[in-house]
Order: C-alpha cells, then sequence, then structure tokens
C-alpha cells in the first residue's frame, strides 16, 4: 500500500481530438512527471472527456486514476458561474476528489474560493497577430476568457518567452498572476525498430523526401511550400514532400481548395504525398528517415515538431527553416 502523503493533482483532458498538439502535451506532462523520485511522484487525478478516450493506452503512470468526467459547455457554464459565484467548470472536481492542484484550466468565470492552487496554461495569442484567421464573434470570446484568466487566475503557465512577452504587450497584466514558462518536451516511447525500407513503401515515398506535418489552418502555410517546389520545378529539380495531418472533414473546404489550385496549376501532383492522420508511430518514423523537416508555419506558440526533433533526435540540421515563434519570411528559401 502507498503509505506516501502525495500532492494530489488533478489533469484536464479536455482538448479537441483534432489538435494533435493539444493532446500530446497533456500526454507529455504525465510522462515528464514519471521521471521524478518515486517519492516526488504526485498522485494524478486525470479528468478526461469520452472523445479522448483512444489516447489513454499511450499513459503508463503508477499512481493514477482515470476519471470520465462531463465536462460542462463553456457558455453555459460561465453563465452558472458568474449566477452563483463559484466555479462550476472545476467546484466539483475539486471537492469529490480533494485536490491540492488543479491544471490546465481554461475558464475563470470567478476566483476559485478554496486553497487549491488552480493553473492556466494558454499556447498563444495568434488571434492578436492574425485576426484576419478568425471571425469577430471567435475574436471577442478568446479576449473576453483571456481577461477573466488575468482577473481570477493566481498562475498562468505560457509554453514561450515570446508568448509571456506576448501577454505584457497586448493585456494589462496584474501583479497577483505569475506567469511562468515552461518549455514543451516530448517523450517518445516504444519506437518501433528502424526499417526504412518498409516505412517508404507503406506510403510509397521515394528515397528522397521531407516533410511537413501540420493541421491543415491557413497559418500553418503550406501554401509557401508549394511555391517554393514550383520554383525548383522551374530549375529542373524534382523534390518531394509528404504533408501528414488531419485532412479537413469538409473536402471543399476554402484552404484545399486553395492548395489543390496551386498543385493543379504548377503540375506537383507526382511531387506532393497527402497522407492523411497516420499512427504515430509511422510519423515518427518518416520524421527520423525524411532528408529534413519543414515547418512553414506563420504562428506557433509552441511547436510540437520542432521541439520533438530538437530533444529526441538532437540536431539542428535536420529542421529546415526553423520557424519564429511569431513569424515567417514572406517566401520559403530553400537550398537543397
Amino acid at each position: 500500500m502507498d503509505k506516501i502523503d502525495r500532492i494530489r493533482l488533478g489533469i484536464i483532458f479536455n482538448s479537441d481530438p483534432r489538435w494533435m498538439g493539444g493532446v500530446i502535451y497533456i500526454l507529455n506532462i504525465v510522462k515528464v512527471l514519471g521521471f521524478l523520485e518515486d517519492k516526488d511522484k504526485p498522485h494524478i487525478f486525470l479528468f478526461y472527456d469520452r472523445k479522448l478516450e483512444k489516447f489513454l493506452d499511450e499513459i503508463n503512470y503508477p499512481y493514477m486514476e482515470k476519471v470520465h468526467w462531463n465536462f460542462i459547455p463553456v457558455y453555459r457554464g460561465f453563465i452558472h458561474s458568474l449566477i452563483k459565484r463559484k466555479n462550476v467548470f472545476i467546484s466539483d472536481m475539486i471537492a469529490k476528489y480533494r485536490l491540492d492542484v488543479l491544471f490546465p484550466n481554461s475558464n475563470f468565470p470567478v476566483k476559485t474560493r478554496s486553497d487549491v492552487k488552480v493553473i492556466s496554461w494558454t499556447a498563444y495569442l495568434k488571434h492578436k497577430y492574425y485576426p484576419e484567421f478568425f471571425s469577430k464573434r471567435k475574436r471577442l470570446e478568446r479576449n473576453l476568457r483571456i481577461r477573466f484568466k488575468l482577473k481570477n487566475a493566481s498562475d498562468l503557465v505560457v509554453s514561450s518567452q515570446a508568448a509571456k512577452d506576448d501577454f505584457y504587450r497586448f493585456y494589462k497584466v496584474p501583479e497577483s498572476l505569475n506567469i511562468h514558462v515552461y518549455h514543451f518536451v516530448s517523450v517518445i516511447n516504444n519506437l518501433p525498430k528502424n526499417d526504412v525500407d518498409r516505412i517508404r513503401s507503406k506510403y510509397r515515398l521515394p528515397e528522397d523526401y521531407y516533410l511537413v506535418s501540420n493541421q491543415f489552418h491557413k497559418h500553418k502555410n503550406h501554401i509557401v511550400v508549394f511555391r517554393a517546389l514550383s520554383e525548383l520545378k522551374a530549375k529542373g529539380i524534382n523534390k518531394h514532400f509528404a504533408i501528414t495531418g488531419k485532412l479537413p472533414e469538409d473536402p471543399d473546404s476554402e484552404y484545399m481548395i486553395e492548395l489543390r489550385k496551386i498543385i493543379d496549376k504548377e503540375k506537383l501532383g507526382t511531387n506532393i504525398s497527402f497522407l492523411g492522420l497516420i499512427p504515430r508511430s509511422d510519423q515518427l518514423l518518416l520524421m527520423k528517415y525524411a532528408s529534413a523537416i519543414v515547418q512553414p508555419s506563420l504562428f506557433e506558440g509552441w511547436s510540437t515538431v520542432i521541439e520533438l526533433i530538437l530533444n529526441n533526435y538532437g540536431t539542428r540540421e535536420h529542421i529546415l527553416n526553423l520557424t519564429s515563434m511569431r513569424s515567417w519570411p514572406e517566401y520559403l528559401k530553400i537550398t537543397l
């Protein structure tokens, strides 16, 4: 029987399953805690939404309870919290499981009425740099939720110094709020045995290929890669790009139509392989054997791709044209 008086840590696992960066972030938080000395390991209560249940098998932590939780819709939760003057998003979690700490809470309609440390997390303030990627309603919603965080949270975790600087640039940060920079680290377990021929054959890739692993959002900037490919092709240089990431549910989405027009106009069909959302083990092998990883994104609060490569393959040369935290050159410069 475990007789150590462990910190009772609640972890909220309730991101959109299509946002693999958010999913991986939580999985890695648990994995990193597994590296602590046994006496320092907290007892984790992982509050998960049913839509994320398929990811639970990736977690192997000795002191953890997996708790299926019915999360309250955001709008209803804010209204009820303001009426009741208590944070209904988390009050039952805290009371029922006698938590000492809860992370990462996104909703702070009111201050927490207990001594429990409730910690917030924000990945980035992209809507401040690229408002054109958001509707007016979404921008309003993001700004309101952030202002509630600033007013009612005591601690906020961000994943980069750039994100921390942005809070001070765009908002009035109260002196009572502690902003902590925690650099994201990807922990890889059980990477399959090296089999470069198998992985290339499975996805019908040539020996020399480059990899882009991103969601299909406009700010991910696949377009600049396709334009660079077109310029190379005009010079008689043929290169191949493998593109991973969940394709939009709507095949006629505005962004996919834009990408396909470029592919058709520049005749890039034989230079690009859309692989979709593939098993993570396959993605990692594709990264390992790629000639380079390309991250063309216009804006990242942190980059799972870059952190994964730097922390596990240990070479900056394996990444072509590293993204900055908030900007990207107008045109991708590739020398291959």
